[in-house]
Order: structure tokens, then sequence, then C-alpha cells
């Protein structure tokens, strides 16, 4: 049962990001209080994070129908369909204007407000009495360190993974060592020029076998050109090297093939180590540097480390409330099957809503990035399509939530820039 929003009790949206502010048009489209809480300093702050990285997907897959709407009727022009944007254009071009057009619909929109817990107003988990007879408590802590307890009647967790990244360490926590060690668990962004400073001249290690270390690698090869002494040691944990440019030429989408290709012209350069079969067991501080420890005894030796093996998702503020999540990819149980990355690219995952997204805690509902879990395979047309669904279920419109009405091409389509990894074809942030 979901209780239905009110201004005291509002539906409250977590995250404000392309999936969050989506989830946000489409209540002001129905008429709901909606109050929309990001722990960033700015509206898209972990697209902020890749700016400097061009999606893979054209603007025409990253743009909400109800989010358009609302835009336009203010007079927004829509981008060049055909064009495909940098992280940077997509937060400069659509959120920071939708952001401002929600506002003057009267959503209320707080930045550097952290969501650090969420339960049922006065009960615990354990507490099954009446529990969807009261409102959910949002524990939420500011920019300046107050905490506060808002109201909600729903929830939309669309927070994303980009707060969690994959370490260095092969069994998926930091190896011992790690957290002291000289570790950038994002591609850098060698336009910056202390970025740029701190990788010119050093020798570099990427981890990482995705989208993510395609770009790194491309990047980092592209400086070794121009700056000597700028070596790239790239460290792949499958014992394949050849599996990991993609599909290349006979991919789906030519950005995205085109990458591999580059990522394999600077693996073939002289500027590039590829070292397979590494699977890291321990970071040490040697005299000459940060010492990479492989389980099988190999050492590389580098300046600087460059980790891109993925993002989790953070569960630990919904400790309090009660969660069916899949026990390898910490997804919804019922849509874990259908986004496994051992089964499906971003093509071949069907378009889904609220009956796979919702959780028992009734009103609850997981979306956007957090939703796929640990898999990779996220589409931003279909992060659109979820919260169509939940928003409609939450406003009362059983029959809108069951419908589908995003229909993707037979050949798939992926709506994602390098951010994500783990041998995955997207991940909108």
């Amino acid at each position: 049962m979901t209780l239905t929003p009110t201004p005291g009790q509002p539906l409250v949206i977590v995250g404000a990001g392309p999936i969050g502010l989506a989830a946000a048009a489409h209540a002001v489209k129905r008429g709901l209080p909606v109050t929309v809480l990001e722990s960033g300093a700015h509206v898209g702050a972990a697209v902020r994070g890749w700016g400097h990285v061009r999606l893979f997907s054209p603007w025409s897959e990253l743009v909400d129908d109800a989010a358009a709407r609302l835009l336009e009727a203010g007079g927004w022009e829509r981008p060049l369909a055909h064009e495909a944007p940098t992280g940077r254009e997509w937060v400069a071009h659509y959120l920071e204007p939708l952001a401002a057009a929600l506002v003057d619909r009267g959503v209320v929109l707080r930045t550097g407000s952290e969501v650090v817990g969420l339960a049922r107003r006065g009960r615990d988990r354990l507490v099954a009495q009446q529990r969807e007879d009261v409102p959910f408590a949002v524990h939420v802590r500011t920019a300046d360190g107050a905490e506060q307890v808002l109201s909600a009647a729903a929830v939309i967790d669309a927070s994303g993974t980009w707060g969690d990244p994959g370490p260095v360490g092969a069994d998926g926590w930091p190896a011992p060592g790690e957290n002291a060690a000289a570790v950038t668990y994002r591609v850098p962004d060698l336009t910056d020029p202390q970025v740029r400073a701190a990788h010119a001249g050093r020798r570099v290690a990427v981890v990482g076998a995705g989208a993510s270390a395609h770009q790194a690698v491309v990047d980092l090869a592209a400086l070794a050109q121009e700056e000597p002494g700028t070596r790239i040691t790239w460290l792949l944990r499958r014992h394949d090297a050849d599996a990991v440019f993609g599909g290349e030429e006979a991919d789906e989408l030519p950005g995205r093939g085109a990458l591999g290709s580059r990522a394999r012209a600077a693996a073939e350069s002289a500027y590039v180590e590829v070292v397979t079969g590494f699977r890291t067991a321990v970071v040490e501080a040697g005299r000459d540097g940060t010492v990479l420890v492989a389980e099988d005894g190999r050492r590389v030796t580098v300046d600087r480390v460059v980790a891109v093996t993925g993002f989790r998702p953070d569960h630990a503020w919904l400790a309090q409330v009660r969660l069916d999540l899949d026990g390898e990819l910490s997804a919804p149980r019922a849509l874990a099957p259908e986004i496994h990355p051992a089964f499906h690219s971003c093509g071949t995952v069907s378009p889904h809503g609220a009956d796979v997204l919702r959780q028992p805690e009734g009103g609850l509902y997981l979306v956007g990035m957090k939703s796929y879990g640990r898999a990779p395979s996220f589409l931003a047309m279909t992060g659109f399509e979820q919260v169509r669904s939940v928003v409609a279920e939450v406003a009362g419109d059983h029959e809108a939530a069951a419908r589908v009405e995003l229909v993707l091409p037979e050949t798939g389509v992926c709506g994602a820039g390098a951010t994500y990894d783990g041998g995955g074809c997207c991940g909108a942030a």
C-alpha cells in the first residue's frame, strides 16, 4: 500500500540526477507534491564527476518525455537529436534547465542534503503492526552537519551508484594498503591542468576492462605521446586481452565500437603494457612508488593507479526498511534475472516498471542505476520508463503503471558514457 502524497507528506525522491529529475517531472505532470533531495552541491552531481567524458548515446535517448514537455513550455529548445553530449553538456543543456523548471512548478529541490537513513515513522524494521499506515521518516544531514527528519508518503531511491566505486582489490574489498595509496577511482580528466600534471611523466596503472578503462587508456596514451616518460600499465584480471575491446566495427553503437578500436591501438602502442590475469591482492608503498602485488606474486611498481572496476549500490541507509534484493547483483529480486550481465546487454533488457521495482516496504521503489545493483547494463531510456510507471503507481493510476510505453529498437541502444566497468555495454549515470 502507498500513502497519498500531500504537501506535508510528499513523494520524496532521493537523487537529482537524470532519473531522479525525470521522476519529479512525472510527479509534476500528475500534480503530486514532491521533494527532491540531492547530497551533492548541485543537481547532476554524479554526471559532473565524469563531465569530461562524451556519452555513446545521442540526445534523442537522453531526454525524458515528461521533462521535455515541461521544458518546452518555457521555451527550451531540444538539442540536436543525433549529437552525443559530454556529461557537462548533459548537465548544462538539460539537467540544470530541468531543475529550474521543476522549482518553478513548485518542486522542493534541496541540494547538499544527504539522506542518511530511512524508516517508518516511529518503527524500526522489526515492527510489523500498522506499519504501512504511517509515513516514512527520511533522515537528512545537510552540508553544515545539521540533521532533520522529513515525512514522506512514498520514496523513490534514484541515488545511483557513483559514490561506491569498485576497488583495486580483486576480491571486491580494498586490498591491504589500497586505502593509503594514490588511487583514482574515475577516468582522469586530463584537460584539468592539475590532473594532467599529476599523471604527466609518471608510471600509471589502469585497473579494469570495460569502457571506463578504454577511455582511461586512450587518454593516458595520448598524454604519453606529448609528455616524455609517461608510461601506462594496463592490468586486466581476465586472461584474454583480445576480449576486452568489444565488437569494434561490428558494435551496434559506432561510438562505443570506435572507443574499443582506439583502446586496442593504444594497447598496441609503445606507451602501454598490457598485463593479463593480474588479480591484485596487496598494495604496498615501495621506495620507488606504489607496488601492486598480484595473487600469483607478480609485482608492478607505478606512481599512480587508476581503478575503473565498476560501481556498487549503497543500501546502508535503507537498513530499517524491508528490501527484497538479489543476493548476487543487489538489485530488486524480480528484476535481477532480466539484467544479469552473463545473459543480457543493454539492448536485451526489456522495459519494466513498478511491478519489479517496488519493495516489500510499501511505497518504496529503487530506480535508475541503483535498481541495477552491480549490473552495468543500465540504459537512460529504460530509467525514464521506470519512473513513469512508478510515479503512476504512487498516484494511484495502476493501469498506467502496468502499461509499457517504451519500445526499443531491435538492435538495442545504450545510454552511457565511459563511466561504468565490468564488461557491460552501458550505464547512464
